[in-house]
């Protein structure tokens, strides 16, 4: 979903459209693995929307395992099926998103002794 792009200087282009030519430009070398480190950091909600469908059809379209690191639950809730909760570089937890965002040790390393509502 880059074409329209191909006339311009990546700097020009809003940061959401950068990450997705970041992306295509990866893909263009048929990995088999793909690595994505916060790949919604700094956008709205809108681009993080686009960038989470643009992960979403590169996995399906290139059969792609992705390794994600992300902050966002949102994001991982919605491209993730195994997750692990790091704590200084150690697995804490792993399991479904909804099995890790409400482990208890996860609650207490991220959030506090207090449970939040997502």
């Amino acid at each position: 979903g880059v074409d329209q792009y191909a006339d311009q200087l990546v700097v020009n282009l809003p940061y959401g459209a950068q990450r997705r030519v970041e992306m295509a430009r990866a893909l263009a070398m048929d990995p088999k693995v793909l690595l994505l480190d916060e790949p919604t950091v700094g956008m709205t909600p809108e681009e993080m929307a686009d960038m989470i469908m643009v992960v979403r059809k590169a996995y399906e379209r290139f059969n792609l395992a992705i390794f994600l690191i992300e902050h966002r639950l949102r994001v991982v809730r919605e491209l993730c099926q195994h997750v692990q909760a790091l704590v200084f570089g150690e697995v804490l937890v792993e399991g479904t998103p909804e099995e890790v965002q409400n482990h208890p040790k996860v609650i207490e390393a991220y959030i506090g002794e207090q449970e939040i509502e997502f």
